[in-house]
């Protein structure tokens, strides 16, 4: 009870800011978003500031994983921890993560992953880490993939201290999807379903947000197109 108290009343703060900080705060694809049951929610990274972005975004609050130095953290750790995160240790198979990150999809809650790790220092997608796809195989939860853009102009923190010093905030929802079963989940079948999942992103994203994955995308785009005019008479 007292979590979910503090969680809408985290949402109320997020519509307070995005409302006296963002000049234009969008968003597109609530009607993509279940209404109840696990969900993980998968989305590119800009700025420390996109969870509670994304939480108004979706409708339903967000439990989301956390650099174990920002969780530890004695006052800001406090409230991460209040709201529901866990921490993970990153570049290490941190297995008390996977365990908390599949309890909360037991639970038919929504897990809010950011599959490259951590943001974006050009604004432009990176390649992922495969935890995100290991996640999905292991669970068969739906993936419901979103794209944000315009928090990499949000600065720290004179966001505070100039109102409606932030152009423009945009979130776009896509479909959620599940990914297909395999027969044995190994490190590369992981690492394949994060790459399916960082092309449903990109797909969502302008071309000069997309990095790596508008390249790759195109690549194979035009490697499919050659394969198909081989075929032909």
């Amino acid at each position: 009870m007292l979590r979910r108290l503090y969680r809408s009343f985290v949402l109320f703060v997020a519509r307070l800011l995005t409302t006296a900080y963002v000049r234009e705060y969008e968003f597109a694809g609530r009607e993509h978003v279940p209404k109840s049951g696990p969900l993980i929610v998968a989305s590119n990274h800009l700025n420390n500031a996109d969870p509670p972005f994304l939480a108004r975004a979706l409708g339903r609050p967000p439990i989301f994983m956390a650099k174990k130095e920002m969780v530890d953290k004695r006052v800001r750790g406090a409230l991460f921890r209040a709201w529901g995160t866990f921490p993970v240790r990153r570049g290490e198979a941190d297995r008390a993560a996977l365990r908390a990150a599949e309890d909360v999809l037991r639970r038919g809650e929504v897990l809010l992953m950011f599959p490259e790790g951590t943001r974006s220092r050009t604004g432009s997608m990176n390649h992922a880490h495969p935890g995100t796809g290991l996640i999905a195989l292991r669970t068969g939860a739906p993936i419901l993939p979103i794209a944000i853009t315009g928090t990499e102009r949000i600065r720290w923190p004179h966001f505070f201290l100039r109102p409606r010093s932030v152009r423009r905030v945009r979130v776009v929802i896509g479909e959620p999807f599940t990914l297909p079963p395999v027969e044995r989940i190994t490190t590369e079948s992981a690492r394949d379903a994060t790459e399916q999942i960082m092309r449903h992103i990109a797909a969502l994203l302008p071309p000069e947000y997309r990095g790596v994955y508008g390249e790759e995308a195109a690549a194979k785009e035009e490697a499919a197109a050659a394969s198909v005019a081989a075929r032909r008479p």
